[in-house]
């Protein structure tokens, strides 16, 4: 194998499969980076059995030349030293080469690499993915989606289903849940393409797989099609395929969680409310749980409190749009409360409670579309 490359284009490639390697994987082989050149273009793979990254350098785009291959082929080298050389080598072109027993040279400007490369008939094969379950939804979105649910899932491997994201596909309405059995995130967005007529339920994709897939999509409408099998996602941009296995057995069905009735509604600022908490929680952390009152004072204001004995008291007052029902006070997870408000991307929020010990439900003002549940917290 021998060909000469664009090392920007390098660079990138490979920083986009560097999210898939991990140092830690019981299988060495994967620590390596795979590359195949063929007249076509470079293909970079990494893997960690979980998440698979395929990274596509076509030859030429745009009139612009990025790869000159004289001799196609395939090799894998260790991918932390590959992606640091490479970062530093000095001029605008690499030239690799592979020769016996797997020794790649690499040369650029005065600097030359020779690094001991791995059989590449011996890298697991990607998995093979049937194209029936197959739609589309802009990158962008994708991103939001995935920011507005990912943070609320569980870190503790004692329930699996729970460290993913369900996603179910009905009528055309895509639904992403996440919960750690203390909270709640929910997501729902209208699918705008050909898949009116799929649907699938229960679709466990890995919280950290999602978190991986974020930092790969680029936030623009340009269209990410997705595709979905029995143990199998598969997320295709341009040049980039992204795989993820989905986790084993069911989802609990949270459906039943929400509540349908509250006995208070409050409407307020979600950035007023946001900073009252964020500081609040200043003495909170330090206190057990990291817990915070809320009171209603009268159907214009609310008090944000909390209570540190070593340390000390804080008192915030928050103005209300509207109060509609019974006076209340109710404790809750300062962490919990500042990640769901975050998530919200809206200026008022509805907040609904059906009592001090019942789950409370926090909406936009105005639709429905994001649903976020948080468990109050006992304090006396």
């Amino acid at each position: 194998m021998k060909f000469k490359i664009n090392r920007n284009q390098l660079i990138q490639g490979v920083q986009g499969v560097m999210k898939a390697i991990s140092s830690r994987t019981t299988i060495p082989i994967l620590t390596g980076v795979k590359m195949t050149v063929d007249s076509g273009g470079m293909t970079l793979t990494g893997s960690d059995s979980d998440i698979s990254i395929e990274r596509f350098i076509p030859a030429e785009e745009n009139g612009e030349i990025n790869l000159e291959v004289q001799t196609p082929g395939s090799i894998i080298l260790q991918a932390r030293y590959f992606s640091e050389i490479v970062k530093k080598l000095p001029d605008e072109t690499v030239e690799i080469e592979v020769g016996e027993r797997f020794e790649t040279q690499m040369r650029s400007g005065a600097s030359e690499f020779s690094l001991i490369g791995l059989d590449p008939e011996e890298y697991p094969r990607l998995p093979q993915v049937e194209e029936q379950n197959v739609f589309s939804i802009q990158g962008d979105l994708l991103k939001m989606m995935i920011r507005q649910t990912v943070f609320a899932v569980s870190t503790s491997e004692t329930r699996p289903i729970l460290t993913g994201v369900n996603w179910s596909l009905e009528d055309g309405q895509l639904t992403c849940v996440a919960t750690d059995s203390h909270r709640l995130a929910q997501r729902t967005v209208k699918i705008n393409s050909n898949a009116t007529e799929l649907s699938f339920r229960n679709v466990v994709i890995p919280g950290k797989s999602l978190n991986e897939l974020s930092k790969i999509v680029e936030d623009s409408e340009e269209l990410v099609q997705i595709v979905v099998t029995n143990n199998q996602i598969l997320f295709k941009t341009k040049n980039t395929l992204f795989f993820s296995r989905l986790l084993d057995g069911n989802f609990p069905d949270t459906s039943k969680l929400l509540p349908g009735d509250s006995k208070t509604t409050l409407v307020l600022g979600t950035k007023e409310l946001l900073q009252a908490i964020d500081r609040a929680s200043l003495l909170a952390r330090e206190g057990r749980n990291n817990v915070v009152k809320l009171v209603t004072l009268n159907e214009n204001e609310l008090e944000i409190s909390s209570n540190s004995p070593e340390i000390g008291k804080v008192f915030e007052h928050v103005a209300i749009t509207s109060m509609v029902g019974e006076e209340l006070k109710i404790s809750f997870n300062a962490k919990y409360m500042m990640e769901a408000l975050k998530a919200m991307d809206c200026s008022e929020i509805k907040i609904l409670f059906t009592g001090a010990m019942r789950p409370f439900l926090i909406e936009p003002q105005s639709g429905d579309s994001i649903k976020q549940l948080i468990l109050p917290v006992r304090t006396y």
